[in-house]
Order: C-alpha cells, then sequence, then structure tokens
C-alpha cells in the first residue's frame, strides 16, 4: 500500500482506530488495578459482557449504515433470551435444534422488520418501536416469570475459556472474519453502504436498493438472535424484561456512535461498534475497581457517547455533500 492509499484508510477509519485506542487504554488501566489480578476468570467475566453488547451493537449498525435505526434491538435479545431458556437443554441434538430455533426466532423478527420498513415503507424508527413492543409482548407470553433451564454444560463451555482465551472472544472473531468481512464485500454489503451515504443516488446507479435494506434488518435480527442466545447462556435463565430490552437498545446505539459509525448512515461499521461495545463495558469495570459510586457511570456514558457524537459531526459540519466524505 503506498502513502497515498494508507492516509485513506487512516481517515475513513479516524474513529474506530481512536476507539481502539482508548479502549486498550481503558482496559490496561483496569487489569492494572484489578485486585485479583490478571486471572482467567477475570477476562472471561469481561468478554462476555463485552462480546454481548458487542453482538448487539453489531446488529444495530446494519440498519444505521443504511441511515435507519432498530429500536428493537433489545427486545429481539429478550425474545430470543426467553426462547432459549426454554429450548436449548436436553440432548445434544435437542440443544442443536434449540440453538437452530433461537437463531431462527432471531431471523423471523429481523424479516418482520424488515417487511415492516421496506415493504411496509414505514419509517425505522415507528416501526421498530412498534415492533419492540410486540416482541416483548411474545417474550411475555414465553417466560410470565423470571426462570428457565439451559444444559450446564453446554452453557459453561460457551462461555468459559479454551486454552486461556475467553469462547464467547473466539465466538466474535468468528462472527467477524466469516460473517461481517465476506458480507462487507459483497455486492449487497457494498449496497447498504451506497444506500447509506445517498439513496437516490444508489439508486440511479443500478444498486438494489430494497434488497439492501432487506438484508440489513435480516441479519440486524440474526445478530440480536445470537446476542440472546449469548445473554441466556451467561445467565442461565431469562426474563421478560422491558427495562432491559430499552438498556440494551440504548446502549447498542450508543456502542455503534462511539465506534465512528455516522448515524447519517453510509460510514462505519461492525468493527468499530465493537470497540465502542467493549468501551462502554470498561467504563463500569473501572467504576468499580475505583470503588466510584454505581450512579456516576450514566453521566460517564453520556459524556462519552457526547463527545463521540461530536467528533462525528465534525466533518459534517465543514462540508455541503455528504458524498464529499468518500473523496
Amino acid at each position: 500500500m503506498n502513502r497515498a492509499g494508507l492516509r485513506l484508510v487512516l481517515r475513513h477509519n479516524a474513529l474506530p482506530l481512536l476507539a481502539g485506542v482508548i479502549f486498550a487504554a481503558m482496559f490496561g488501566l483496569y487489569l492494572a488495578l484489578q485486585p485479583n489480578g490478571i486471572r482467567t476468570d477475570v477476562l472471561v467475566t469481561a468478554s462476555n459482557k463485552g462480546v454481548l453488547l458487542a453482538l448487539i451493537a453489531a446488529a444495530q449498525t446494519l440498519p444505521v449504515l443504511t441511515g435507519g435505526i432498530d429500536l428493537s434491538a433489545g427486545a429481539i435479545v429478550v425474545l430470543c433470551n426467553c426462547l432459549a431458556s426454554i429450548l436449548v437443554n436436553g440432548s445434544g441434538l435437542q440443544i442443536a435444534l434449540g440453538v437452530v430455533g433461537v437463531l431462527g426466532g432471531g431471523l423471523a423478527a429481523g424479516v418482520f422488520n424488515a417487511l415492516a420498513v421496506v415493504v411496509g415503507r414505514l419509517q425505522p424508527i415507528i416501526a421498530t418501536l412498534a415492533t419492540s413492543t410486540m416482541f416483548y409482548g411474545v417474550s411475555l407470553l414465553l417466560r410470565p416469570s423470571p426462570g428457565g433451564d439451559v444444559d450446564d454444560d453446554f452453557a459453561s463451555r460457551l462461555t468459559g475459556a479454551w486454552y486461556g482465551i475467553p469462547v464467547s472472544l473466539i465466538l466474535l472473531g468468528a462472527v467477524l472474519l466469516l460473517v461481517w468481512m465476506p458480507f462487507r464485500r459483497s455486492l449487497t454489503g457494498r449496497g447498504i453502504y451506497a444506500v447509506g451515504s445517498a439513496e437516490a443516488s444508489a439508486y440511479m446507479s443500478g444498486v438494489k436498493v430494497a434488497p439492501a435494506k432487506f438484508a440489513a434488518y435480516v441479519g440486524a435480527g440474526l445478530l440480536s438472535g445470537l446476542a440472546g442466545l449469548l445473554l441466556t447462556l451467561i445467565a442461565e435463565s431469562a426474563q421478560a424484561s422491558a427495562i432491559q430490552a430499552g438498556d440494551l437498545t440504548l446502549n447498542s446505539i450508543a456502542a455503534v456512535v462511539i465506534g465512528g459509525t455516522s448515524l447519517f448512515g453510509g460510514v462505519g461499521g461492525i468493527v468499530g461498534s465493537v470497540l465502542g461495545a467493549f468501551i462502554l463495558r470498561t467504563i463500569g469495570d473501572l467504576l468499580f475497581v475505583l470503588k466510584a459510586s454505581p450512579l456516576w457511570q450514566p453521566l460517564f456514558q453520556g459524556l462519552i457517547l457526547l463527545l463521540a457524537v461530536s467528533l462525528g459531526a465534525l466533518p459534517m459540519l465543514r462540508i455541503r455533500n455528504r458524498l464529499e466524505t468518500y473523496r
């Protein structure tokens, strides 16, 4: 890669790179202040919490890249959490079918959102706000009271460590390398970016706008379903909680913005959102080891989100046409 190419890559990935540096500094400080030292169980706990939010942030990134948003992401996670607490137990075959059923539930929820936004032509913020209430209602039907049962051995394997490496982190790496990277380079993936940057221009250029949007919401549902499965394996129970669904959705949006994905659409990616999610999770861990009051956590999260939004908006203040950001 020549100097001009490197400069272009750095320019387009400045915010994700900054998020990576911030996370490395924050997590390094957390490990240094950790009273129990750098142990496998400490890394596993941090990884499980971070990967859970990272998967939801990854799900949120896809609709945001098209210029939309998915306010039902947290509700889909809770729905699949309740579904997994019923299906993921029994024999090996039953567990495998249960996992497929949970992911299928997330996929179906994503298809429902896609139909509302793409076929029904509803505003994404309104459509997904409505569907989030519907998904929460289904969660209550599945799990009217907290509880459930998950195969302990299966849960411990996927939320434990493999040769000292957290398995959840390996799962996240597999999603990034085997799913996101090929998808981003596909016609549909490039179409999502084109639609988010300028939908009318993308349409006039021959980009299939409807399939790109449809794929974004379906992919968001599938990733949210995977996050719901992981949540069940971590907690080994389920609860139809509207508060938890709302918190997960808001945190996913915050992670997306912190990771450098523009809410205008067309700029960013899942890698940055993953780093943003780990930054958010590390804030709580740092406050804990610093023995700060938990009441400070929302304040710090809000300040970091405000700073990230401000940094992300700076390029837009200097240009008249958003397409100029791709020159």
